[in-house]
């Protein structure tokens, strides 16, 4: 019971900053600089805290305590392709987000 609160919590909060970095994008584009940069700064915490932990979830050594089982997805519910990618795909996305909200803050909105 425990493993699964843990799985359904680690994946909330990863919902939670994957849709902060989609923010990012879409207030980028619509030219909201200061809704983008907010978005940015609360993902950021989440980095800093990956950081902390030699780039692994805080929660992950939690959940360990409770499964041998050590596939990319044992302490979240999402496909084990995407658990184990996570970090490239929406690392990327992040930094390409902040890049855009700069353009954007430097140059006004894209369209």
């Amino acid at each position: 019971m425990k493993l699964i609160v843990l799985k359904a919590t680690h994946t909330l909060i990863w919902a939670f900053f994957v849709a902060c970095i989609a923010a990012t994008w879409f207030f980028a584009l619509r030219g909201d600089v200061l809704k983008a940069t907010l978005a940015i700064g609360v993902v950021m915490f989440e980095v800093v805290a990956l950081a902390l932990n030699k780039w692994r979830c805080p929660l992950s050594p939690i959940a360990a305590r409770y499964t041998d089982y050590r596939s990319s997805n044992f302490d979240i519910y999402l496909p084990a392709w995407l658990a184990a990618r996570t970090m490239p795909i929406f690392g990327t996305l992040y930094v390409a987000g902040i890049i855009l909200t700069f353009i954007t803050w430097a140059f006004g909105p894209l369209s």
